[in-house]
C-alpha cells in the first residue's frame, strides 16, 4: 500500500477534516461506518459541541484535541485520536466515558433524561494483542446470557496498523475509513474515494488544508509536540535505570519501533537488542523520533550498530 508522510491522525488535521462545518458530511459519512447504521437508520444530521484548546495551550507536549458531537436523539459522541501508547486506554475511556455520561444530568434534570453516549479510540498502535481484527466494540452485557444491559454505554476502538495486514480492497465502509486513516495513498485511495463519497470530500478539505501555509505550520508545530512528547516519554525510560544498564533504553527504543512502524521494524529491533553501548543507545533516543520513514529509522540503527 503506497503511503505519504502526511500523518492523517495528526489531531489538529483530523480535527479539521472531521470537526469543522464544512465537514459535518465527512463526519456524518464516517460515523455511519464505524455505527454499522442499518440501511434507512443511518446519522443524518450531527452538532458539534465545543472541544477547542485555549490556543496558548495548543502546542503543548500533552495538549489533545479530540471530535465531541451530538445526535439529532441527544446521543453523544466523542472521538479521540491516540498517537501514542500511554498503557492506560481502558481506563483513560471509561474515565472520560463516565465524564460525558455524568455531565448531562444538570440539576433538575432525572436519571431518564440520560443519553447514549459512545466514544471512539482511534489509535495510531496495536492494543489488543489476540487477533488482527482493527474494530473493536464494547457494550456492557450479562457475563452468562450475553444479554444487554443497557445500550448507553458503546465503545469503539480502531486500530490503524492493523489494516497494513489486509491485502484486498476494502470490504466495507469501516474498513475504506481505516485504510484513509492509515495514510493510505496513491491508485489505491483513488479507488476508494470513488466509491466512497465521504472519503472524497476529506481528501479535497485535507489537500485545501495542506496549501495553506497557515493551516500547515500549526499542523507541523503539532507533529514536533507529539514527536517531543515521545522523544521525552523514550529519554526517561531509557535514562531512569540504574547507572551502566541498557535495557530500558533497548526497550524504549524497541517500543517506539513498534509503534510507528509495525512488523516492518522487526529486524531492525533484534538489531538494536545487540547493541550494549550506552553512547550508540543514546544516539538512536536522540534521533530515531525525527526519522520519517523506515528507512531513515533503520539508518539511525545502522549508524550506532556500527559504531
Amino acid at each position: 500500500m503506497e503511503r505519504r508522510r502526511i500523518n492523517r491522525s495528526n489531531d489538529y488535521l483530523f480535527k479539521r477534516v472531521f470537526g469543522s462545518e464544512e465537514s459535518k458530511d465527512v463526519l456524518l459519512s464516517f460515523l455511519n461506518a464505524v455505527l454499522k447504521s442499518p440501511p434507512g437508520g443511518e446519522l443524518k444530521t450531527v452538532n458539534l459541541l465545543d472541544r477547542e484548546l485555549d490556543p496558548q495551550h495548543l502546542f503543548d507536549r500533552s495538549a489533545r484535541l479530540d471530535i465531541l458531537a451530538s445526535t439529532g436523539d441527544g446521543t453523544l459522541i466523542n472521538i479521540e485520536v491516540q498517537i501514542t501508547n500511554e498503557y492506560n486506554i481502558p481506563k483513560r475511556t471509561m474515565y472520560y466515558w463516565a465524564g460525558l455520561y455524568h455531565d448531562q444530568l444538570s440539576e433538575g434534570k432525572t436519571f431518564f433524561e440520560l443519553c447514549r453516549t459512545i466514544t471512539i479510540n482511534i489509535l495510531s498502535f496495536n492494543w489488543f494483542q489476540d487477533d488482527q481484527r482493527y474494530h473493536r466494540t464494547f457494550h456492557i452485557r450479562d457475563d452468562e446470557t450475553g444479554k444487554l444491559l443497557h445500550d448507553d454505554l458503546e465503545i469503539h476502538f480502531l486500530e490503524l496498523k492493523k489494516i497494513e495486514s489486509v491485502k484486498h480492497s476494502p470490504q466495507d465502509p469501516v474498513e475504506a475509513w481505516v485504510m484513509y486513516l492509515n495514510n493510505i495513498e496513491g491508485k489505491e485511495m483513488e479507488a476508494i474515494a470513488m466509491e466512497n463519497p465521504g472519503i472524497k470530500k476529506a481528501l479535497t478539505i485535507e489537500q485545501a488544508f495542506m496549501r495553506n501555509k497557515q493551516e500547515r505550520r500549526i499542523y507541523e508545530l503539532r507533529e514536533k509536540a507529539i514527536k517531543d512528547e515521545l522523544s521525552a516519554r523514550l529519554g526517561s525510560e531509557a535514562k531512569g535505570r540504574a547507572e551502566g544498564k541498557t535495557e530500558g533504553m533497548v526497550e524504549a527504543i524497541c517500543q517506539y519501533l513498534e509503534v510507528r512502524f509495525g512488523k516492518s521494524s522487526r529486524n531492525m529491533q533484534k538489531q538494536v537488542k545487540q547493541i550494549t553501548g550506552l553512547d550508540a543507545l543514546d544516539k538512536i533516543v536522540n534521533k530515531i523520533y525525527t526519522a520519517s520513514s523506515l528507512e531513515e529509522a533503520k539508518a539511525v540503527v545502522d549508524r550506532a550498530y556500527g559504531q
